[in-house]
């Protein structure tokens, strides 16, 4: 059984809660507002350094004692969930670059 791309975000908003799949927005669609797979990459890894960034600052603060302990549980989840999504991607690539280079011309 193959799970495509549109079933696995189904899947993910429906584990977030979210009826419905977000928006994409006039800005994101525009030509030059960044559009293409090199922005989705840039947008994805940006995306998940913040989190790591956050899940660490949220850590830091629960050391010193004046964090939550369910703010650095949710904080660190994301940041876990942000990096295998960076990682699932990279796969992906490797393997269709794989797949491209064995192609006979």
């Amino acid at each position: 059984m193959s799970i495509g791309a549109f079933d696995a975000t189904s899947a993910y908003g429906r584990v977030l809660g979210a009826t419905k799949l977000p928006k994409i927005t006039e800005a994101e669609t525009t030509p030059g507002a960044g559009s293409g797979f090199g922005w989705m990459i840039e947008k994805l890894v940006t995306d998940a350094a913040g989190n790591m960034r956050s899940a660490e600052s949220a850590s830091a603060k629960q050391v010193a004692g004046k964090g939550d302990l369910i703010d650095v549980v949710t904080a660190v989840g994301a940041a876990e969930t942000a990096l295998d999504t960076v990682v699932a991607v990279r796969d992906r690539m490797v393997n269709a670059y794989s797949e491209i280079m064995r192609m006979q011309i």
